[in-house]
């Protein structure tokens, strides 16, 4: 039996080295790289690495060094092909079979390699002469520059039927069929496969030319031809440019998988040179192993069309059974119509790098799928989301990410019915009053006090927070009243945000509260110790913290400061985002409504300070009398 070098590469990437060499060695993970004390000589300080992304091991103190094959006959003894034919079965790979023409073939791979070689060559002399004029105002037009284009191989096939035929006749038409560089149809003459088409080299993991995408010059259809299935290429296991960037992705610790080639080569130029592409089919389970060889979580930045978001959770499913503890997806979702291409050449790498600080998880975006897929208002509704989340849960082969998973579904759909649906954020007019008309808040006369200068040094927060909370216990009836803005609210202490939800319970049970009731209540859940705290603790002294306020006052005042702790976040919120959105996509618009917010922020500054003013001027005036 001869063993083709295609084959033994293919094994060698079908196999995971860590795994392999764990089976029998206690690895350490070590960066991007495992570690241990070497097998091959005794050693107590570990010296003996293993490299996923390169495939091979190394020994630094003995100098061992070897790939996948090496290791079975090295470290386990085997016979060269029995380490094969245990790595193949691992692999599920089947062992070529008994061929006695074996040495013929091999050379006749060796050929079309050569003849890829040489149509590539050809193909790049068509661009850079007299014909190629179109395709390269092609490139220009799309931001192409030459040296990239030079780079990646780009190259012309005219719109003749013979003229790469004639320029590779020594090869024979046999083989360059063979090659998917002719097209044999029953008993015709082979002719060109490619004709008037810009011309993509689709190389392997060594760099080497195995096969072509052709992009059409002007009208026609497919837009995009690629080369067929040959002895050399695999397109459900191959990634356009791996090649290029596998070193790259060693430096910036992540993989970037876009749609096309295009966008490919356009993140190249920009400076992302670790981007891969699939070959026009939806990423496979095969090309998901050789990306995960590359980064813990790959980052899917697919176009934002409909198209590019529906290949996105279709890879989001083909990977979810094969997630394993550091290995899974993350996306980033481009504005709709724009792919990456389109994003670096109209708003710059910056526009990119903006979106890929902040990927969404896998998570995540089964979540949006299955959330988004039917309407939720009724119980049966509810759960079928419960169903539909939990078979996706229960393919994941993982025991431990399956579990997880279930239970992180299971909290967001019980968090479906815990709180009211959550209103959208409108900003109140500036200088706009607390919940009684829209009377404007009055400052309160006197200097400033210690409690409204500690509003910027604590956060309204820390101001605001238990205060409110206390007024809430005096007063039950007003989480009736302000159940809605309530339930809204985000409280960064989880104590006081448990205590919150309990109460808005008890309120959503028993219609008529009294406080006395509403703590005994808080006593059978485990909360009487931090509400009777809170009610004992010396807070921010407002008129709704006070057992005998006058009520009118009180009402009025809980309602500002309710209104004005659940609208700073959500300013807060708005304003971040606006301003990331300055950074990336700068226009009058997006000025005028940065600055609209800033001053809704400091009118909520400013309400807050008042709040806290009159009071600290009624007790001062209290305590004087």
């Amino acid at each position: 039996m001869t063993l083709s070098p295609q084959f033994l590469d293919e094994l060698r990437a079908r196999t995971l080295l860590s795994s392999l060499v764990g089976q029998t060695t206690k690895l350490q993970k070590a960066g991007r790289e495992w570690r241990a004390c070497c097998p091959f000589h005794n050693e107590k300080t570990p010296s003996f690495y293993v490299n996923d992304d390169k495939g091979f091991y190394h020994c630094f103190g003995c100098s061992a060094h070897g790939d996948a094959i090496r290791w079975m006959t090295d470290q386990r003894g085997l016979p060269f092909m029995d380490a094969v034919k245990e790595l193949a079965q691992n692999a599920g790979m089947e062992l070529p079979a008994m061929d006695p023409r074996a040495a013929e073939k091999a050379e006749a791979a060796k050929g079309l390699h050569e003849a890829c070689a040489d149509a590539a060559s050809w193909f790049t002399d068509q661009l850079n002469g007299l014909a190629g004029a179109t395709a390269r105002d092609i490139l220009a037009k799309r931001g192409i520059k030459p040296e990239t284009a030079r780079e990646f191989g780009l190259g012309f096939a005219p719109d003749s039927r013979g003229s790469l035929k004639g320029a590779l006749k020594d090869y024979g038409d046999p083989l360059l069929v063979e090659a998917g560089l002719l097209i044999k149809v029953e008993e015709k003459t082979p002719y060109d496969r490619f004709r008037g088409r810009l011309m993509i080299p689709i190389r392997d993991p060594r760099g080497r030319t195995i096969a072509f995408g052709g992009r059409i010059i002007g009208d026609g259809e497919p837009k995009y031809l690629n080369s067929p299935e040959t002895p050399l290429f695999d397109k459900g296991r191959t990634l356009y440019n791996l090649d290029k960037a596998a070193p790259a992705t060693r430096k910036t610790g992540r993989v970037l998988v876009v749609e096309g080639y295009m966008d490919v080569i356009a993140l190249a130029q920009a400076g992302f040179r670790e981007a891969v592409a699939p070959l026009g089919t939806a990423l496979t389970e095969a090309q998901l192993e050789r990306l995960w060889r590359l980064a813990e979580v790959p980052i899917l930045c697919f176009d934002g069309d409909s198209a590019g978001q529906k290949a996105a959770i279709r890879a989001a499913h083909r990977a979810t059974p094969l997630l394993q503890p550091g290995r899974s997806l993350a996306f980033v979702t481009l504005p709709p119509g724009v792919d990456p291409d389109d994003l670096v050449r109209t708003k710059g790498p910056g526009a990119l790098e903006a979106l890929l600080a902040k990927p969404e998880p896998l998570v995540d975006r089964l979540w949006a799928s299955e959330f988004a897929a039917e309407p939720l208002t009724t119980p049966e509704q509810r759960a079928g989301l419960k169903q539909r989340l939990t078979e996706i849960a229960n393919t994941i082969a993982d025991a431990n990410v399956k579990s997880e998973y279930i239970a992180e579904f299971r909290r967001r759909t019980d968090a479906l019915n815990a709180r009211p649906p959550r209103a959208p954020f409108v900003p109140r007019p500036q200088g706009g009053g607390g919940r009684k008309g829209n009377q404007p808040w009055k400052p309160a006369p006197g200097p400033v006090g210690d409690g409204a200068k500690g509003i910027h040094a604590r956060g309204m927060d820390g101001v605001l927070t238990k205060p409110v909370l206390i007024g809430l216990l005096r007063h039950p009836t007003e989480i009736g009243r302000h159940i809605g803005e309530l339930s809204r609210l985000t409280i960064t202490d989880h104590r006081l945000s448990h205590l919150l939800d309990a109460m808005i319970d008890a309120a959503v049970e028993e219609q008529t509260l009294d406080s006395e009731r509403l703590l005994t209540i808080l006593a059978t859940s485990g909360f009487d110790i931090i509400a009777h705290d809170l009610l004992r603790a010396d807070q921010l002294m407002c008129s709704f913290t006070q057992r005998d306020a006058e009520p009118a006052r009180a009402r009025e005042e809980l309602d500002e400061a309710i209104a004005i702790l659940v609208a700073r976040p959500e300013v807060d919120a708005a304003l971040a985002e606006a301003t990331a959105m300055m950074q990336t996509d700068y226009s009058d618009e997006a000025f005028e409504r940065q600055v609209s917010l800033v001053k809704e922020q400091q009118a909520l500054d400013a309400r807050l300070a008042n709040l806290v003013q009159s009071n600290e001027d009624a007790r001062a005036f209290a305590e004087g009398s």
